[in-house]
């Protein structure tokens, strides 16, 4: 219990501190917002690093010489809360953009911070609200940040992957960026399998070579969703 002890204390610290942290990078965004934005990810990147390092978590990562310059779109299978911390944790060069579930709004303190580094929302239930998430989305990519989205929706309960949902592509076709498919293994075992305790584990985190849609097959592209999941999966049976 005492990594859980820790991390329970860092956050409430974060979040006390948030509380004049959050107002000044909010109007440093008023006169300058690329730079708020840095600033905020660099806070938030610093708060995953701390939680990583307390989880316990020995991530064995392959694959980052596969992340090339420029915007990228991240495609992650999802198993753990600690799937985002693990993510800017090491994806170190590249300031991230997260699309979220819109329960996340909702979330006090950690929703300010999300909103600070330009994440974004999406609803699922809301076909017209979706759309407009997937067109900011587009417009992040243009404008040279990344983006790393969990096309299944939601965590897997077993570890194995949920259909993906097809839209979460239109980032890359619309915006022409590479998508670099990143498969996690035994992030669960890090927290979800002994809650409310944190436990060492060993996670692999390995990065796939880039996807471009516009070089894809016709077949392919139509379903790209499907051929990104099918890539993850042969990843994911190797391990």
């Amino acid at each position: 219990m005492l990594r859980t002890l820790i991390i329970v204390i860092f956050i409430i610290s974060f979040f006390i501190l948030s509380i004049l942290l959050i107002p000044i990078t909010y109007l440093i965004s008023k006169i300058n917002l690329r730079l708020s934005r840095t600033i905020s990810y660099k806070i938030v990147r610093f708060v995953c690093n701390v939680v990583t390092f307390v989880s316990g978590a020995k991530i064995n990562v392959s694959g980052l010489d596969n992340i090339p310059d420029g915007p990228v779109l991240f495609i992650g299978n999802h198993n753990s809360l600690l799937d985002i911390p693990i993510s800017f944790h090491k994806i170190a060069h590249k300031e991230l953009v997260f699309i979220s579930k819109i329960e996340m709004k909702k979330v006090p303190f950690i929703n300010a911070w999300l909103r600070l580094i330009g994440s974004l929302y999406l609803d699922r239930d809301n076909i017209k609200e979706g759309l407009k998430t997937i067109l900011k989305g587009i417009d992040e990519l243009k404008n040279g940040y990344s983006i790393f989205v969990f096309p299944e929706g939601t965590r897997s309960k077993d570890g194995k992957m949920l259909p993906f949902k097809e839209g979460t592509m239109k980032l890359a076709e619309k915006s022409g960026a590479p998508i670099v498919p990143v498969v996690f293994t035994h992030t669960s075992d890090l927290f979800e399998r002994q809650m409310p305790r944190l436990k060492k584990a060993k996670i692999t985190m390995v990065f796939g070579k880039p996807i471009y849609v516009k070089d894809l097959a016709p077949e392919d592209k139509k379903f790209t969703a499907k051929y990104v999941q099918a890539i993850m999966q042969k990843t994911l049976d190797e391990i």
